[in-house]
């Protein structure tokens, strides 16, 4: 009960952050924006999952099993669920081994899986920033700007080597994992297993990754096709309500706003997303387009995950593991 409060705070806080922000106009340009581009936008959100479905078949390798292409579709769009829904998106882990371990994937392959992913995710992230900055060098940025990417550029290669650094040096890590373990007082059966899964999935995820080369390319190439659809959301919808702004500067303030909400541990980073766009981008196109903007941006990258993922997790996991995910405390 207290997730589930948590989530429908959340929600409300999403959608009355940005109408405070703007102004009598906001519900006027949001009547006028051309509902055709607000379903292509919808479709390119279907499109993204179609390419994350094809993404993780293509990590398990011969671990996918009887995973038809359709249920792959499924356990994308539940863990896309589960990431919006819970603080900082601590669920997704948990539920994309759940679903995938239901159909015969071992929990550490599951988990380097995702780790995978995520690395690859950090990659083009860290391109995209640098392609942003070179960008930069030749037009003009507020100070503020310029500071706030090179922050995220920094923390994002950080991140990166963190990764990296997790296959090479694993045996340090295991060892400060239990001497950590120890110091909280945990019991040595208990450091042992934990022990023991670092080890699995270390070994899983450097397997992962001895994939053949044009494999790996190709799942880097759906990842840079996917958030490219994604990060174009917010360009498409300024642009809808009239508003002309490079695509390279919506790219930035999403990257912002997404940080910031993910640092504020609400669901889906409400109220801190909306925030901190509306802080970016009033500034360039006025408040009220601004306002309007960040609803559509969050009505399509937010809410329809939630309410399109929703059932899909109810029907693939069950109304258990929801109720675990939403325990904020464990979350």
């Amino acid at each position: 009960m207290k997730g589930a409060a948590w989530l429908l705070i959340a929600l409300l806080t999403a959608v009355l952050v940005p109408l405070l922000l703007g102004d009598s106009e906001t519900v006027q340009r949001l009547r006028e924006f051309p509902p055709g581009l607000l379903l292509c936008m919808f479709g390119m959100v279907l499109l993204g999952w179609v390419l994350n479905a094809l993404r993780m078949r293509l990590l398990l390798g011969n671990d996918v099993g009887d995973i038809s292409p359709l249920k792959s579709l499924g356990v994308v769009m539940a863990t896309e669920f589960a990431i919006c829904a819970t603080p900082g998106g601590s669920g997704g882990p948990l539920a994309l081994m759940a679903l995938l371990s239901r159909n015969g994937v071992r929990p550490a392959k599951s988990s380097a899986v995702f780790a995978t992913d995520q690395l690859s995710d950090l990659l083009f992230f860290l391109c995209a920033l640098l392609g942003v900055l070179f960008y930069a060098l030749f037009h003009r940025l507020s100070q503020r700007l310029e500071s706030m990417l090179g922050v995220s550029a920094a923390l994002i290669l950080g991140g990166l080597c963190l990764c990296l650094g997790l296959g090479r040096y694993y045996r340090p890590i295991i060892r400060f994992n239990g001497y950590v373990l120890k110091r909280l007082g945990s019991k040595a059966f208990t450091r042992r297993r934990w022990a023991r899964k670092l080890l699995h999935f270390r070994n899983a995820l450097v397997d992962t990754l001895k994939m053949p080369r044009q494999k790996l390319l190709k799942v880097f190439l759906l990842t840079c096709l996917h958030w490219a659809l994604r990060y174009s959301v917010l360009y498409l919808a300024l642009h809808g309500l009239g508003a002309e702004v490079q695509w390279a500067w919506s790219f930035l303030v999403q990257i912002l706003s997404l940080s910031a909400g993910q640092l504020s541990l609400l669901p889906g980073g409400a109220g801190a997303a909306e925030l901190t766009s509306a802080a970016l981008l009033a500034p360039m196109v006025g408040s009220s387009t601004a306002a309007a903007a960040i609803v559509i941006w969050r009505l399509v990258t937010y809410y329809f995950y939630l309410i399109v993922g929703g059932p899909v997790f109810l029907l693939l996991v069950g109304r258990p593991l929801l109720n675990k995910l939403m325990r904020f405390k464990e979350a």
